[in-house]
């Protein structure tokens, strides 16, 4: 998904469920719920190959990811990469909107291409906003972000509204997408209306939408609730290419289960004697060997004794999916040394992988496709709101605005509920709980910035019983008086950018 929203920054730990919806307002209760039943990788794992990493990063804020390897190796490998994510504007920026802010920002200054977007069709079709009241709306975020670092001349600013091409690529990918699926995924029915379904296709074309002049690696940066945006992106993507690169062995389809199973056959006969591998002495050595209770066992099996005296040979394919017959022909044309040719595939003996999807891409745009790669993702964790609740712009109290009176925002901090005990002496001797404290969180996500030694010491304080509620409090909101004074200085000095960046700041359907 291209935005961060109200609920995009709601309370960790509120409940249960996992149910990912990205206009709903369901808060994570356990975080790692969604390594196991939605496939999210942990960031952790990636850490230590990230260079600069920011302090988000660092801290575990952005705790999870969806193949941003291949984003980071692009990046090390000095290859173009993209940066995109959108706001719809609903209501003020306000310090979770932030955290995403500051992803889109730190790439484009790791050298990605970076893109913000006003998300004003999804804004007026799900949410029922006039054109009015987007373009206020739209203006604040765009400044917000201008004051935080973004550069308009080395990225790029869009209304989905106001960008034909994105508008273009919608409808190209509307072709690959179904009432079914979008029901599936995000429960529409009969009483969904037709441009709030439309509104999913922009979005998708949003995702997609840096890779229109180039193909490249490209991470999405948002909260939890918008993966099934994500997982709808990788899945149209991969949908629209012409060719998909596969692994194989024989002239069959294998699955991956399938896969693994003929590759422990092939390796043990090859082992053997060096003698050429049929399909018929891989299924013997299956049946021999191999458990017939493993996911693909029965069909492998069927598939190698139906091939026979096929020789069973490691390979790399390529299946067509989308591609026109010139874009096929030129495809066998370029595949050099040893291969065969199907129907619907091309086997090659000689490439690699990596080879094979260059060769694939490269015969693709040449031939008038896309070449999209799959869209990454990272996600960071919600923000719990002031008052313990979900943090939303439909409850002042719960957050503080990027344009509020730096006074206002002082006060809300002082008002903010804690993870201190219910007495100064219990907490000098038990220690706060910063991990379910509001007021510690701002420190975490934005008070400390870099510092993170500062945001430590905050931490072994609090827990050590050193640090009480009420000093902790009165140095936060100092901290965020001084953090929104800064900010709305530097709102005021980009005015002029804004003025001169390449947007549309009053929308044409007025």
């Amino acid at each position: 998904m291209t935005r961060d929203t109200d609920h995009n920054t709601g309370a960790a730990g509120e409940t249960d469920a996992t149910t990912l919806d990205p206009w709903g307002s369901s808060t994570i209760a356990d975080y790692r719920k969604l390594f196991e039943e939605f496939g999210i990788e942990e960031f952790d794992e990636l850490l230590a190959d990230v260079e600069n990493p920011h302090y988000l990063m660092r801290r575990g804020v952005i705790f999870g990811h969806r193949d941003y390897r291949a984003v980071l190796d692009a990046m090390a490998a000095g290859k173009p990469t993209a940066a995109l994510s959108g706001f719809m504007p609903t209501g003020d920026p306000h310090i979770g909107h932030k955290l995403v802010f500051d992803e889109i920002i730190w790439h484009q200054q790791q050298g990605a291409d970076a893109y913000a977007l006003i998300a004003d069709l999804e804004a007026h079709a799900a949410r029922g906003l006039s054109w009015e009241e987007i373009d206020e709306h739209a203006r604040d975020y765009l400044l917000s972000l201008l004051a935080l670092g973004f550069d308009p001349e080395a990225g790029e600013l869009y209304r989905q509204s106001e960008n034909r091409g994105l508008q273009d690529l919608a409808f190209e990918l509307g072709i690959k997408a179904n009432f079914s699926e979008l029901e599936n995924i995000y429960g529409f029915d009969g009483e969904t209306d037709v441009s709030h379904m439309q509104s999913v296709v922009t979005q998708m074309a949003d995702i997609l939408y840096p890779q229109l002049d180039e193909p490249k690696p490209t991470v999405i940066p948002v909260g939890p609730d918008q993966d099934p945006h994500v997982r709808l992106a990788r899945d149209l993507a991969a949908r629209m290419r012409f060719f998909g690169v596969t692994k194989a062995f024989a002239s069959f389809e294998a699955s991956g289960d399938e896969l693994e199973l003929l590759g422990a056959a092939h390796g043990a006969l090859s082992a053997d004697d060096g003698d050429t591998v049929r399909c018929e002495d891989a299924a013997a050595w299956l049946r021999e060997h191999g458990n017939p209770d493993d996911d693909g066992f029965g069909s492998v099996v069927a598939k190698l004794d139906s091939a026979g005296k096929e020789p069973l040979e490691p390979r790399v394919r390529f299946v067509d999916r989308n591609a026109t017959k010139e874009a096929f022909e030129a495809l066998i044309e370029a595949v050099e040394g040893e291969k065969r040719v199907y129907d619907e595939h091309i086997d090659s003996f000689d490439l690699t992988r990596e080879e094979a999807e260059a060769l694939a891409r490269e015969v693709e745009l040449d031939n008038g496709g896309y070449g999209f790669y799959a869209p990454s993702s990272i996600y960071h964790r919600f923000m719990t709101g002031l008052t313990g609740g979900k943090m939303s712009s439909s409850i002042p109290a719960s957050h503080i605005s990027l344009l509020d009176d730096p006074q206002d925002g002082y006060d809300k901090v002082k008002s903010a509920t804690t993870g201190g005990r219910s007495t100064a002496e219990e907490q000098r001797r038990l220690g706060g709980e910063a991990d379910k404290c509001p007021v510690y969180e701002l420190y975490a996500y934005l008070l400390a910035a870099d510092d993170d030694a500062f945001a430590k010491k905050v931490y072994d304080e609090c827990v050590g019983g050193e640090r009480l509620c009420g000093g902790c409090k009165e140095q936060a909101a100092e901290l965020m008086k001084e953090f929104l004074e800064d900010h709305q200085e530097k709102r005021a000095e980009v005015e002029h950018l804004l003025k001169d960046a390449d947007i549309e700041l009053v929308s044409s359907r007025r």
